[in-house]
């Protein structure tokens, strides 16, 4: 703590022969958020550039891969700084905003795909009316709603957590997650009902809608015809593909921490770095190889002598 500017700093205690390897470390992470960044971008481009991309499925995956991107970068910049520093320090009042834009924009994540999994309910049970229901408005309000409400639900956990005391000043990660809450001296039982119904609320209710909105569909497009399941199954496949990853990395997240396992420190690293390494770069390629039109354009975009 530094007394003078009553400034509380803590340490990652993360990292692995970070002296040894930092600038290794440094170019492996840098280019991979180069990557994280045009790839995600690009898709985003033909979304924009595209008249026959401006409906409601592409915008959300426009607005997931945005997502991707600003949950990304709420990481790497202090990430890379760390790589070439002498210590890997941050204030706890900054770790406390990684913290809220961490899980604000993981929260927005599960919402994203819950407001995907509606709207392919919609074009393939209810074709009909799928014009009228997810209309311009609706559209907004889902985009809205996916970003504001994990982000206000967690002001107050981390409101709260600025008041605790601290005990321990080393957190045993490279970034603000959960584990700043085994800094604090005491966990309170009200703290932990709390957390458990921001979890419910922003990821294990879109899940369990986002499961339930699929077997409906399935068990529909099994009753219909041959091409309604065909486009069932390629519209909701890579939906389904990056919910599941994305929801393993989470539930890793909240259960290593809950339990406090005592894992190799290598290992807590390597499944860390999983979240905002692999599942940034995991999104933009689903959605590139498995939706044939933002695919077709892709070809288009990069292969423009082979397209005829």
């Amino acid at each position: 703590m530094d007394d003078t500017l009553n400034v509380t700093y803590l340490t990652f205690g993360g990292h692995v022969d970070v002296d040894r390897y930092r600038y290794v470390y440094f170019v492996i992470m840098f280019t991979i958020y180069i990557l994280i960044i045009c790839s995600n971008s690009v898709i985003v481009y033909l979304i924009w550039v595209h008249p026959n991309l401006h409906e409601p499925m592409y915008i959300f995956i426009a607005a997931l891969l945005i997502n991707s991107v600003l949950f990304s970068t709420t990481i790497y910049p202090k990430l890379l700084i760390d790589f070439l520093s002498d210590k890997q320090i941050i204030s706890h009042q900054a770790c406390l905003v990684q913290f809220h834009m961490f899980y604000s924009l993981a929260g927005a994540e599960f919402l994203l795909l819950a407001a995907m999994a509606y709207d392919r309910y919609v074009s393939i049970c209810k074709p009909l009316q799928y014009p009228t229901i997810m209309s311009k408005t609706t559209v907004s309000i889902f985009l809205v709603s996916a970003w504001l409400l994990p982000a206000c639900q967690l002001v107050l956990p981390t409101a709260m957590s600025a008041k605790e005391k601290l005990c321990r000043f080393i957190l045993n990660g490279v970034f603000c997650n959960n584990t700043i809450y085994k800094l604090q001296c005491v966990i309170s039982q009200a703290r932990f009902v709390r957390d458990m119904v921001i979890l419910l609320n922003v990821a294990l209710v879109p899940v369990l809608f986002i499961l339930f909105t699929y077997t409906r569909i399935f068990v529909i497009s099994y009753r219909s015809s041959k091409e309604v399941r065909k486009k069932a199954a390629q519209t909701c496949l890579p939906h389904l593909i990056v919910l599941i990853n994305f929801s393993c990395l989470c539930a890793y997240d909240v259960i290593v921490v809950g339990l406090e396992a005592d894992f190799p420190k290598t290992f807590r690293l390597i499944m860390t770095l999983q979240m905002i390494l692999y599942h940034p770069l995991f999104n933009p390629i689903v959605y590139g190889l498995k939706m044939k039109e933002i695919h077709k354009h892709l070809k288009r975009l990069f292969f423009p002598a082979k397209i005829k």
